[in-house]
Order: structure tokens, then sequence, then C-alpha cells
């Protein structure tokens, strides 16, 4: 029994050592390999390798995909007319030389990234400084990040790395000038509201006069059209009294008798005093005008 203990023991602690021995190396990885503290080897294909047990030899993991970093702070950077602007950037960068990585920044990416966003942000002020507000913001935004890129290129060998990209975020003036540029551009707005508004306001003033002349000249003409064909009308009653006045001259003296009478007596309160056997009730009285 001791026997096949021993055995047992001695198997687990080869297949141990064995298994020490071994490591696979990830295809989104490089392997460091270390033999008593320095770097021996390093392996950028992926698949299984071998080493010597600790610790005689150990084995560091670095990520050879693209990283991004982004700007930890927004610090102001004068233009070439002396605006101050604020800058968010990011960078995208990979490790190329992990020997040179591990030498300038140990195995800790945050190390390399606290002494890259100095450079990346002295290389942005370099860029700046050279533009006018205008070309950061529109005209020449590519070619302030690929001469950002240009610069960072050498820089990147010294750590190690590949500059993939670079990239501006935002672009914004300092809070008391995007103060200063709002109040401005609500003026202004203001301004042309209320340009807007006084040719609406004389639009309308306009429209309302037109319409006003439209109608006064619509009743005029239909005033005068009522007049004209009131006077037909009247001239057409006039004929047909005086046809029908020549045809009977009693009817038409008993006719102008009622106008009179019709006249006189309009309202209820007027009071004549006439003898009733006046020529003005001859008509009443149906009396035959007397003879002369």
């Amino acid at each position: 029994m001791n026997r096949i203990a021993l055995i047992v023991v001695g198997a687990l602690i080869a297949l141990m050592i064995a298994s020490s021995t071994m490591f696979i190396v990830d295809q989104r990885q490089f392997a460091v390999v270390y033999t008593l503290g320095e770097i021996k080897e390093v392996i950028t294909q992926p698949g299984l390798n071998f080493k010597l047990p600790p610790p005689f030899q150990n084995v560091v993991f670095l990520d050879k995909r693209i990283q991004t970093m982004d700007s930890p702070e927004t610090r102001p950077i004068f233009t070439a007319e002396k605006k101050s602007l604020i800058i968010d950037w990011l960078v995208k960068w990979r490790i190329v030389d992990p020997r040179q990585f591990i030498r300038n920044n140990g195995t800790d990416i945050r190390n390399l990234e606290s002494r890259l966003s100095p450079v990346v942000q002295a290389a942005f002020n370099e860029v700046i400084t050279k533009r006018d507000v205008r070309g950061v913001l529109a005209t020449e935004r590519d070619q302030v990040m690929n001469d950002v890129r240009s610069r960072l290129t050498d820089e990147a060998k010294s750590f190690g790395i590949e500059i993939v990209d670079v990239r501006i975020k935002r672009v914004d003036f300092v809070a008391d000038i995007t103060d200063s540029v709002y109040r401005r551009m609500e003026s202004e707005r203001k301004q042309v509201a209320n340009e807007l508004r006084s040719q609406g306001a004389a639009e309308g003033e306009k429209i309302r006069a037109d319409a006003d002349r439209q109608r006064e000249v619509i009743i005029a003409e239909a005033y005068r059209d009522a007049q004209k064909i009131k006077g037909e009308g009247d001239a057409k009653a006039s004929a047909i009294y005086a046809d029908a006045f020549g045809r009977d001259p009693k009817f038409a003296e008993f006719y102008r008798s009622l106008e009179a009478y019709r006249n006189t007596f309009r309202s209820k309160s007027d009071v004549m005093v006439l003898d009733p056997n006046s020529e003005f009730f001859r008509a009443m009285r149906g009396m035959p005008e007397p003879r002369k």
C-alpha cells in the first residue's frame, strides 16, 4: 500500500510539474517568456507551448488587440487667433513590439496610458496653435487629426506600440466664451424673429388695406349698378304711369290725390286744420269737379 501511495503521489507531482511547463497562447495575445527575470522569448503565434517550470521560467500575456485611450482631462488649447478651445480626443493603438513595451511600460497598460496621454496632448497643442477656430471646427478638422497621428508615429515606437487612429470627439469653447456665443446667438435669433414679425405685420396691413380697397370698390360698383337698375325701373314705372294716366285722366287725378293723402298723413301725430269742403278732400267726397 505504501508503494502504491508513493507511486500515486509521484504521478501527481509529475503531472503538476508537466502542467506547469505547458501554456497555451491565444490568438488575441502575445506570450512573453521570462527566464530568471529576463525576457527570453516572445511568442506571437497561437498554440500550445512549453517552458521550464517555475521559478526558472514564467509567462506574461499581453493583449495584441487594438486599444482605445480617451483624453483623461479637458485642458484649453489656444488657436492661432488666441481663442481658447476645449478638445476631447481618443487614440486607437496596439502593441507591436512586446519587448520594447515591457521595457518602457511594464506589463500594465495603464502605465502606458499615463505616459502617452501628455504626449498626445502636446501634439494637439502644437498642431492646433497653427490654425484658426474655423479650421479646427470645420475646414481642417481631418488634417488636424492626420497631423497629430503623424507626430505620434515616431513617439509610439519608443513605447513599443503603433498608433492606429486619432479622432477628435468634441470641440467646444471654454465656459465663458460658450455663454457669450450662446447669448450672441440668442440675440441674433431674436433680431431675426423681430424682423420677421415686422415684415409679417407690414404684409398683414398691406393685405387688409387691399381687402378694404376691394370691398369699397365692390360696394361702389354694387351701388352704381343698383342705382342704374333703380333708375331704369323708375323710368319704366314712369312710362307705365304716364301711359296709364294718359288713358284715364280721372284715374290719374284720383291716384295723385291718394298719394297726397298718404304723404300728408304719414305720421299719426300730424295735425291739419282744413275745411272739409275744400278741394283737398274732394276725392274722398267723391264729388265731381266744379265747373269753371
